[in-house]
């Protein structure tokens, strides 16, 4: 299970997919899962463990609704998140709430980002994107 895993949220999808495709299998043994260049999302796992994912930073942008936010100066689009795979969004992002998270997307399936894939989008107390998924 992929219990923590960065995500980069990337304004230059092809070049930084090129990048890591070429960098993270001799750095790491990574093995990309899913995704190409063409974007707007890729994951590289180890030993069946998610370690990268690239995700198009403007797509997650109309997810959280920070669209409207310049991609790169302060205050900015999300530029990274912490993706945590959980039993149970809903129960997760309960939990979170209740210490002190902000929502910033209900819970709700997203079958056209994967097959039984429900996601909530919160952040914590510094403002770290967080997405809960189980799928």
């Amino acid at each position: 299970m992929d219990a923590l895993y960065p995500r980069l949220l990337v304004t230059r999808f092809a070049e930084c997919f090129r990048f890591y495709d070429a960098v993270l299998p001799q750095l790491l043994g990574a093995v990309r899962q899913k995704g190409d260049e063409s974007g707007p999302y890729a994951n590289w796992d180890v030993a069946d463990q998610g370690v990268l994912v690239l995700f198009d930073r403007a797509a997650m942008a109309g997810v959280v609704g920070t669209a409207a936010l310049p991609p790169t100066a302060p205050p900015a689009q999300d530029a990274a998140m912490l993706v945590s795979r959980v039993p149970d969004v809903d129960a997760a992002l309960a939990l979170c709430l209740a210490h002190g998270a902000t929502l910033v997307a209900e819970a709700t399936d997203r079958p056209d980002w994967g097959p039984e894939l429900r996601t909530a989008h919160l952040r914590d107390p510094e403002g770290t994107l967080i997405e809960l998924q189980s799928y």
